[in-house]
């Protein structure tokens, strides 16, 4: 009949983001041709989370509600032609986690209009979503200012009947880090061998676990960075940077569901070596300095200890006869690194010294009006970018990240914090807590 021409909720001042314990105020906003005999206009604000078994199935198998409040706005009546407005007001919990999207579940907060009409006629229904940001402050996880360091050692046969075995240690500055900030990471490989090594691999992981009927995970690289191969009888020291992309924080506080881990994995195909780093990827930066720097940074290559082979004697005397000596270090070059660079001001990226008024959670954007919202890799939360907005390539000589949607199933997760560390962990961060 076109009485309604306009049903939309607004909230007030153009809002999208809000904190947990917050008031979430607007206003139900209804424009009719003709008028509307109604029975009640009513108005619900709510979170949940559900999860799936199978990827981009909104078919939940298992969900869990946070909050669920209504308001009744109008009683039975009629609405003259006109536009109308009705506001209205909900206390967001202090318990609500962080909005989060993924392939196997999301967690949502969405207020929700109706207009319920007499008996034979049409009902009218709208919903705008709202994110929440609950922010993470690194310095809360245990130990959280340690050196972060992993070696292993792998023996391997090359040429039939000759033995060796090469060392790789590789260490990060901190275990946890904020959107844009720089991870630096060091790898010191020792070759104790006559044969030259493949290249080493740092890649930045994304774990996301999705509890429904069983657990499921979903690994993806978020980046990566390819170094040369060390040759025979050599000590190197690789040293990079990651700069850490616009990603959803670690764990999901407030959530059994879903729970984020985050890993830096080293590795080489020969010898197959892998070493795995435990991070973590919060909203307020780690505020102390390491206790003690992690092994070999900052230092000089001539700072390096020698290392004694353990190859036989015949290929000791193999390597003094080529020239070559285990103790003489070098630096190994990087082949290629794939990163994607992060957007000007992602939502969540909270500094501890300063913090900008305007794109903090939970406060309105300049000139009240909303900066873009974005999606970067992996399974991310939306966030705020000023500006254009969207996932560019990066302006030096690197090159872009693979498609990293492709994943086995199941599959086989990293380690966890704890098996990595044996530390203790806050039963917050621990999946299914």
């Amino acid at each position: 009949m076109g009485r309604v021409q306009l049903f939309e909720i607004r909230l007030r001042q153009g809002r999208v983001v809000y904190s947990p314990g917050e008031p979430l105020a607007g206003a139900v906003r209804v424009r009719l041709g003709a008028p509307l005999p109604f029975r009640a206009i009513r108005v619900t604000c709510m979170g949940s989370c559900g999860v799936s078994n199978k990827a981009n199935d909104g078919a939940w198998v298992v969900e869990e509600s946070y909050f669920n409040s209504s308001l009744s706005l109008a009683d039975k009546g009629s609405l003259p032609a006109g536009e109308h407005n009705f506001p209205f007001q909900f206390l967001l919990p202090a318990t609500a986690p962080t909005s989060f999207e993924g392939p196997f579940g999301k967690i949502v907060h969405q207020v929700r209009a109706s207009i319920d009409t007499p008996r034979f006629s049409k009902d009218h229904k709208c919903s705008l979503v709202f994110y929440i940001l609950s922010p993470l402050n690194l310095n809360s996880i245990p130990d959280i200012e340690q050196p972060n360091v992993a070696s292993t050692t792998k023996k391997f046969s090359y040429k039939l009947v000759k033995t060796g075995s090469v060392i790789l240690t590789a260490s990060t500055d901190l275990r946890g880090y904020v959107v844009g900030q720089v991870l630096r990471l060091q790898a010191d490989i020792e070759n104790q061998s006559g044969k030259d090594t493949s290249p080493v691999v740092a890649s930045l992981l994304q774990k996301v676990s999705y509890k429904a009927k069983r657990w499921i995970y979903d690994v993806r690289t978020i980046a990566e960075v390819e170094g040369t191969g060390v040759k025979a009888w050599r000590r190197a020291q690789w040293q990079e940077q990651i700069l850490v992309p616009a990603l959803p924080q670690s764990a999901l506080p407030g959530c059994s569901l879903i729970h984020i881990d985050y890993y830096l994995q080293v590795s080489m195909k020969a010898p197959e070596a892998t070493v795995t780093l435990p991070l973590f990827v919060g909203n307020i930066a780690v505020n102390q300095t390491p206790l003690s720097p992690c092994p070999g940074l900052g230092s000089s290559p001539g700072a390096l200890s020698p290392v004694v082979p353990s190859a036989p004697p015949q290929e000791e005397a193999e390597a003094v006869a080529s020239g070559l000596h285990v103790s003489d270090p070098v630096s190994l070059s990087t082949k290629s690194h794939s990163q994607q660079q992060p957007l000007s001001t992602p939502l969540g990226s909270l500094s501890v010294t300063t913090i900008d008024p305007c794109v903090q959670a939970g406060s309105p954007a300049r000139n009240s009006l909303h900066p873009p919202l974005c999606i970067s890799i992996g399974a991310t939360v939306p966030y705020f970018a000023e500006g254009s907005g969207g996932p560019v390539p990066t302006t030096s000589a690197l090159i872009l990240p693979p498609e990293y949607s492709s994943w086995g199933y199941p599959y086989e997760a990293p380690p966890s914090y704890e098996q990595s560390c044996g530390a203790s962990t806050d039963p917050g961060l621990i999946p299914g807590s």
